[in-house]
C-alpha cells in the first residue's frame, strides 16, 4: 500500500512539481492551498507526512503545525519556506518539525528528507508547544549557506549540547551564539560573552572563574567570575583557540565535572552552564601542534556550525547593506538613505576581506557621510578605488563571477538586472564627471539626450 503524503501550498508551481517528484517516487500525494482545507479532513483522514508552507492565506504553516501536532503528534510534519530566518526556523523545530526545507530546493534532497523522515516516523518525539519568539535582526540572510546555518540553530537550539561556531572574523559567531541562546531553555538566564584573547593570560583565570579575597596581589575582595554570572544560561567563549594551555586544563575539568573552584578558594561550586566557543582558527591543526587540548576540543565541539565568509553568500549583501544602512540611519538619529543601484551592484562585487562587520562599518559610515538621500558609488571611495584597477584590467572577470554566484543561488532575470546595473553605474559616474550636464553626458557615452533622459526617468521608447 502506498504511503500518503499531502502537500499544503499556495503556490500551484511548487505544489505540481513537488507532487510529480513524490509520485514517481511510488507515493500517493493529496495537494492543498491552504491550512484550512487540511484542517477541514484531518480528523477523518491523516498521511502519513504532510508537508506545509509556512507563508500561505489564512493560517500560516506554523498554526497549522501547531494544531496538527496537538491532535496527532505522531504525524510527522516538513516545514517548507522561501523566507528562512532564525526565528522561523527554530519555531519550527520548537514546534516539533520533523524537517525544514528551504525554497528553492533541490528535488534529490528533498526526496532524501522524505524517506529519511518516513523511516523515522515511529519514533518521532514529541515537542512542547512554545510561544514564537521576536524576530532576529542580526543574522540575516537567503542564501544556500545562511539557510544551512538557521537550519542548525534550530536543531541544536533547544538541546543543552555544547556548540562550536566557526568563521572568518566579522562573519558574525557571536550572533550565532546569542541566537542560539535566545531559541534554547535558557533564553531566561544571563548571556554572557568573553573574548578570550582579549584578556591578559595572567587574568584569565579570574575573569573565568573569579577569585576570593586575598587570592593574589591586588584581590582586595571576592569577585564572580564569568561562569557564576552565566549560571543557569550561556557563557559564549569567543577566540577560544588562543586559550592557554594551563587554562584549558582547568575549563576542560568544569565541562567534565560541572564544578569549579574560584582562584584562592576552597568551597567547590556547581555550575550549571551551556558553552558556546568560537575560533577562525583551525582547531584540529591546533591540536596536531600541541597547542590546543584535543580532549576539550571534543567537550567543545560537540555540534559545529560553521558560518560562510560573505565572499561565498554574495546574495545576501544587497539585504544586509540596506538593513545596516537603515539601522545606521535609526540609531544615529539621520535622515533615511538608500543605496543607488551602481552603489549596490559595487557592493555586491566587493569581496570584503572583513565579512559582515566589514560591511556594517561602510553603511554606518555612508549613513552619516553621503550628502544626499542616495548614497553614490562617489560616496563610497574605498570601493570605488578598489574597483578601478579591476575594471581597468578585466571587468569582464567581475561580470562573470557576479553570474556565476547567481546562478548558483537559483536566481532569474539576470540579464536585465545585470544591464540596467552596468547602465547605472555609466550614467551615474558619467554625470557626475560633467556635473550632471545630460547633452555632454550623453555624448560622452555616445547616446542621444533623449535617450539618456529617457533611461534616467524609466521611459519606454513610445512614451
Amino acid at each position: 500500500m502506498k504511503q500518503v503524503i499531502w502537500i499544503a501550498d499556495d503556490d500551484d508551481n511548487v505544489r505540481y512539481v513537488l507532487a510529480a517528484a513524490l509520485r514517481d517516487e511510488g507515493y500517493e500525494v493529496r495537494e492543498f492551498a491552504d491550512a484550512a482545507a487540511v484542517l477541514a479532513i484531518w480528523n477523518h483522514v491523516r498521511p502519513a507526512l504532510l508537508m506545509t508552507d509556512v507563508r500561505m492565506p489564512g493560517d500560516d504553516g506554523l498554526v497549522l503545525l501547531r494544531r496538527v501536532r496537538e491532535i496527532s503528534p505522531t504525524v510527522p510534519v516538513m516545514v517548507m519556506s522561501a523566507y528562512a530566518d532564525v526565528t522561523t526556523t527554530a519555531a519550527a523545530y520548537r514546534t516539533g518539525a520533523a524537517d525544514y526545507l528551504a525554497k528553492p530546493f533541490d528535488l534529490d534532497q528533498v526526496l532524501a528528507a522524505v524517506r529519511r523522515v518516513l523511516a523515522d516516523a515511529g519514533s518521532h518525539v514529541d515537542i512542547t508547544v512554545d510561544k514564537p519568539l521576536a524576530a532576529k535582526p542580526g543574522l540575516i540572510g537567503q542564501s544556500a549557506a545562511m539557510h544551512e546555518v538557521f537550519r542548525l540553530i534550530g536543531r541544536v537550539a533547544a538541546s543543552h549540547l555544547n556548540v562550536l561556531v566557526t568563521g572568518e572574523t566579522g562573519t558574525g559567531k557571536e550572533l550565532v551564539a546569542r541566537a542560539l541562546h535566545e531559541e534554547s531553555l535558557r533564553q531566561q538566564g544571563p548571556f554572557i560573552a568573553l573574548n578570550t584573547a582579549a584578556i591578559p593570560a595572567e587574568l584569565l583565570e579570574s575573569e573565568l572563574f573569579g577569585h576570593e579575597a586575598g587570592a593574589f596581589t591586588g584581590a582586595r575582595e571576592r569577585r564572580i567570575g564569568r561562569f557564576e554570572q552565566a549560571e543557569g544560561g550561556t557563557l559564549f567563549l569567543d577566540e577560544i583557540g588562543d586559550m592557554p594551555l594551563s587554562l584549558q586544563t582547568r575549563l576542560l575539568r568544569v565541562l567534565a565535572g560541572g564544578e569549579f573552584y574560584r582562584v584562592g578558594g576552597r568551597a567547590l561550586i556547581k555550575s550549571h552552564v551551556r558553552i558556546i566557543a568560537a575560533t577562525h582558527q583551525d582547531l584540529d591543526a591546533l591540536v596536531a601542534d600541541g597547542r590546543f587540548r584535543a580532549d576539550l576540543k571534543h567537550r567543545l565541539d560537540v555540534v559545529r556550525i560553521a558560518l560562510p565568509p560573505l565572499r561565498e553568500r554574495r546574495g545576501d549583501i544587497t539585504r544586509l547593506a540596506r538593513h545596516f544602512l537603515a539601522m545606521a540611519a535609526q540609531e544615529l538619529g539621520l535622515p533615511a538613505k538608500r543605496f543607488s543601484a551602481g552603489a549596490i551592484a559595487s557592493l555586491e562585487r566587493r569581496t570584503f576581506p572583513g565579512n559582515v562587520r566589514e560591511l556594517e562599518n561602510l553603511c554606518r559610515r555612508a549613513a552619516v557621510m553621503a550628502p544626499g538621500k542616495e548614497v553614490q558609488l562617489t560616496d563610497l571611495p574605498d570601493i570605488a578605488e578598489s574597483e578601478s584597477g579591476e575594471i581597468e584590467g578585466d571587468w569582464t572577470a567581475a561580470l562573470h563571477r557576479w553570474t556565476e554566484g547567481e546562478l548558483a543561488e537559483g536566481r532569474q532575470n539576470l540579464y536585465p538586472r545585470a544591464r540596467d546595473a552596468m547602465e547605472q553605474v555609466l550614467f551615474e559616474t558619467t554625470l557626475h564627471h560633467v556635473h550632471g550636464h545630460r547633452q555632454r553626458a550623453a555624448k560622452l557615452l555616445g547616446l542621444g539626450r533623449n535617450t539618456l533622459t529617457r533611461k534616467l526617468t524609466g521611459q519606454q521608447p513610445g512614451d
